[in-house]
């Protein structure tokens, strides 16, 4: 049935894109009145109500309802179109209405089916309503038909097939019909015989189509087809027209950069990293894949979830070993939280349901046998899916990494002390320190709005006071970005012209210019805060426990004064412009949830640079190989400045 709906919509995409594929030639002939021709379509009908009497010797001992059915219609045609608007159509033809109801169950356990092979005689007259300057059209008028044939073909399992036909069939049916239509001109436009190819669709609702005098059953019937029209023209005088005035059209896009204050080179930041309640199986493997961190039961005696909060080394702004690290412990983590809070319990579900409930266990045995936890405190179960999958009904692309991350098992607790405070699935956060190189503030942002429309691509050159050029690009998108410490180099500082280059889609040549003063900053500035939002997979809405955690715990950590940097980030899966927007969204909702509440406690002088960077690799936070990678890419990270930088 699914394919059968695919093939109508293809149908009636591919009669709209036929519709309009070609404009009307300027006409150098009148337009015929009257019209001769033929047509050919295919009737979808759909079958509703109820049928079970098949006839005088046929009751089948369970009613079908439900059916669908395609069958041919063909007829001869005239149109009278008289000048103006209005005109009149005549259809008769053949008009098939036959089909397949779905199949039931007879109480004896038998699969029973019926076909109906129904066909009438149609006169179609209808009131034709063009639209001026174009060669749409609208058509409507009643439908009157005359049963030809009322065959059946009934069937069931242990029971001799039936062929007969219908019984108190209505001989004639009035109804009624709507639809549309295009004239695609197939003549030269100073042609006096005119011919005229004309796609078409109607819908012919169920008022009037209940085919037989008894029972319920009804047919509706949507035709698309297309009917070779013929006309007889005259010819008239052609004015002669000058030749249009092309002015071409000029490309334009405004040009901005924002500068940073200073260009850091590093930050002390204490970072609240959430952390993913989910462990992802290998492909083919029960056993917890080796990138995760296994302890022995000596080693996990000394384990302290505190560990992982010391400074680690310096790193990127951007991708880092050292969140992953905090996650590849997640199971040592869940241990010793167990270990803490004797009264604890957590579900592990594995999916999917075929190996799911061997991952769960492979991970109870693991915290039962190193960390000594009671295995009635831990409860497994499998699957069919994740409790968010990340494969979603109907999706058919990338279904390798969307299916490598629901190959997994969920950790779920009723108990606080290992959820986030602020209630919701995800664990309780880990706190790190860690110093930050390059840090985003320190980035030049050049803003080309009407980039991605208007130009094929753009870049920029900057110059410095002894005259130094630096080239950066080709770049397509709206927004980029270039760190100051790679611009500054070895500079303390400098004035720098910028120079953008556009190549518009039109051929043309865009510049635009403007300037900026860069301070490199050499000393570690007072610490920074970062706070980070993980989405579910497609997803731009924050969750209600991210709203307490903005308003309660972020929130009072903003200094009046202070810079707030909110940069969203997708995974790969998907369209890049796709992803562009979702990171955006969820930049632009973080950020509207923090305002209220700053305003609401007299912080009026907070600065914040939102920005979205989809799935930009340049700035993701992670790679996008393992599934815990592209997990963690889809955030929301959220850097406090210190206003006295």
């Amino acid at each position: 049935m699914l394919l059968q709906y695919k093939t109508i919509k293809r149908s009636i995409i591919f009669s709209l894109m036929l519709m309009l594929a070609q404009i009307a030639a300027q006409a150098q002939t009148t337009q015929p009145i009257w019209w001769f021709g033929v047509s050919g379509a295919a009737n979808f009908n759909f079958y509703d109500g109820t049928t079970q009497t098949l006839n005088s010797s046929l009751i089948v001992p369970t009613a079908f309802h439900k059916g669908y059915g395609v069958r041919p219609y063909g007829s001869v045609l005239a149109e009278y179109r008289p000048a103006g608007i209005w005109g009149v159509m005549l259809n008769v033809g053949y008009d098939g209405r036959g089909g397949k109801f779905k199949d039931v169950v007879a109480p004896c356990n038998c699969d029973a089916t019926l076909h109906t092979n129904t066909s009438y005689i149609s006169v179609e007259p209808s009131l034709r309503l063009g639209i001026p300057s174009s060669s749409l059209y609208f058509f409507a008028g009643p439908r009157l038909a005359f049963n030809m044939m009322h065959d059946f073909a009934y069937t069931q399992v242990k029971q001799p097939n039936t062929n007969s036909q219908l019984s108190d069939m209505r001989k004639t049916l009035i109804s009624g019909q709507v639809g549309v239509g295009f004239e695609v001109p197939l003549s030269s436009a100073n042609s006096t015989t005119k011919v005229n190819l004309s796609p078409f669709v109607s819908y012919q609702p169920y008022f009037g189509q209940s085919p037989r005098s008894i029972e319920s059953w009804t047919v509706t019937t949507v035709r698309a087809g297309v009917a070779l029209k013929f006309g007889k023209a005259h010819k008239i005088a052609v004015a002669a027209t000058p030749p249009p005035i092309v002015v071409p059209i000029v490309a334009d896009v405004a040009f901005s950069v924002r500068e940073p204050k200073t260009v850091p080179l590093n930050r002390q930041v204490s970072e609240t990293l959430p952390l993913l309640n989910t462990v992802f199986f290998d492909a083919g493997s029960n056993s917890v894949p080796a990138r995760y961190v296994l302890l022995t039961k000596d080693q996990a005696s000394g384990f302290k979830e505190q560990q992982l909060q010391e400074e680690q080394s310096v790193t990127m702004s951007g991708r880092s070993a050292r969140q992953l690290n905090v996650y590849h412990n997640i199971l040592n983590i869940v241990g010793d939280r167990m270990r803490a809070n004797p009264t604890t319990t957590i579900l592990l579900s594995g999916a999917p349901a075929g190996d799911g409930k061997i991952m769960a266990e492979s991970i109870k045995q693991y915290i039962v046998m190193t960390f000594g936890i009671d295995g009635s405190r831990i409860t497994t179960r499998a699957r069919i899916k994740p409790i968010n999958p990340s494969e979603q009904p109907g999706g058919n692309k990338e279904l390798v990494l969307l299916r490598a991350e629901d190959r997994r098992v969920d950790i779920t607790s009723t108990s606080p002390e290992l959820l986030m405070e602020v209630g919701g699935g995800m664990m309780k956060p880990v706190q790190i320190n860690a110093m930050q190189v390059d840090p985003l503030d320190s980035y030049v942002i050049l803003n080309v709005d009407g980039a991605k429309k208007q130009f094929n691509s753009w870049s920029v050159n900057i110059t410095d006071d002894r005259g130094t050029v630096q080239h950066y690009g080709p770049f397509t998108r709206d927004q980029e970005s270039i760190s100051g410490v790679t611009i500054v180099g070895n500079n303390p500082e400098g004035n720098y012209k910028i120079a953008m280059t556009g190549e518009a889609k039109n051929g043309t040549t865009v510049t635009k210019e403007s300037t900026v003063h860069l301070m490199r900053q050499d000393v570690t500035i007072q610490k920074g805060f970062r706070y980070s939002i993980i989405f579910d997979f497609d997803k731009a809405i924050t969750i209600a426990s991210y709203n307490k955690l903005l308003t309660d715990v972020v929130s009072p950590l903003i200094a009046d004064g202070s810079t707030v940097i909110v940069h969203g980030h997708t995974d790969i899966i998907g369209e890049e412009e796709y992803n562009q927007k979702l990171s955006d969204s969820r930049a632009q909702q973080s950020q509207k949830m923090l305002e209220p509440t700053l305003a609401a406690s007299g912080k009026n002088n907070v600065k914040f640079e939102t920005l979205g960077f989809g799935e930009d690799s340049n700035h993701s936070p992670f790679e996008n190989t393992l599934p815990e990678e592209r997990f963690y890419n889809r955030t929301v990270v959220i850097d406090i400045i210190p206003a006295n930088k």
